[in-house]
């Protein structure tokens, strides 16, 4: 049995007050139960959300990490220095950093080999724009994301990483993926890794990160192959964010 993760994302909100704050309360609203939660939060409040969340299981997630371990890299921001912060998880691929910043799947594995060196679980985030989806084209942006990552760290490494499923076009547009749309992608993505290694398939966490809200939280992860949501905007609302937190 699959453990449940729901995982937020605050991506570039809020200040550090504003983040303490929302830590806390997510940290005193969170009943104990068989989810788990992780808050994936800007790089400078890492310090200060770690700190908030000290007593609490909520675990810590950074929105990217570097391609390289170190070096003349202005900017950028290293698996090793990650680490040295306490962070568990970091997103890799995320549609935005694809979209905006240039993100190809090759760096993305790059990022991914780099988080696994130094124990940073990878969130590996895969999904397609809504020109993909209807050029009918779904599965093989899926496959061609997906396999960049098992050509550069092996099907093994997926034993100790996570699949985010992000259709580009749920993002921030108030659309959502209905709840057998978003299964059928997470079958997908489940039978393309147990076509290599049935046993890592039936482990790995796949969450589905397009618009969860509170109010099909439960539909989505009702579905056999949804483990979990990967939340935008609705994670910078305690109240909203922990309700889909207990619908799991």
């Amino acid at each position: 049995m699959r453990q449940p993760l729901i995982m937020g994302n605050w991506k570039m909100n809020g200040s550090r007050e504003e983040g303490v704050q929302l830590a806390k309360a997510l940290a005193d609203g969170l009943n104990a139960g068989s989810q788990e939660v992780a808050v994936c939060v800007p790089f400078v409040y890492v310090s200060d959300i770690r700190g908030a969340l000290a007593s609490s299981p909520i675990a810590l997630g950074a929105q990217n990490v570097a391609d390289q371990a170190s070096g003349a890299y202005t900017g950028e921001i290293s698996a090793a220095m990650l680490a040295d912060c306490g962070v568990k998880y970091a997103l890799v691929g995320h549609s935005e950093r694809r979209s905006y910043y240039g993100d190809t799947s090759q760096s993305v594995a790059n990022r991914f080999c780099q988080a696994q060196k130094q124990n940073v679980i990878p969130v590996l985030c895969v999904g397609e724009t809504l020109e993909e989806r209807e050029q009918d084209r779904t599965f093989q942006v899926v496959d061609e994301q997906l396999d960049a990552v098992i050509d550069a760290a092996g099907i093994e490494a997926f034993a100790n990483a996570v699949i985010a499923y992000e259709p580009v076009w749920a993002i921030g547009t108030g659309k959502t993926a209905s709840d057998e749309q978003a299964q059928e992608v997470h079958q997908y993505i489940r039978k393309r890794i147990a076509d290599r290694n049935p046993a890592i398939a039936e482990k790995v966490q796949i969450l589905y990160g397009g618009s969860v809200k509170p109010d099909n939280a439960k539909g989505l992860f009702a579905m056999p192959d949804i483990d979990g949501g990967l939340v935008g905007g609705a994670s910078l609302d305690a109240k909203g964010f922990l309700q889909i937190c207990h619908s799991v």
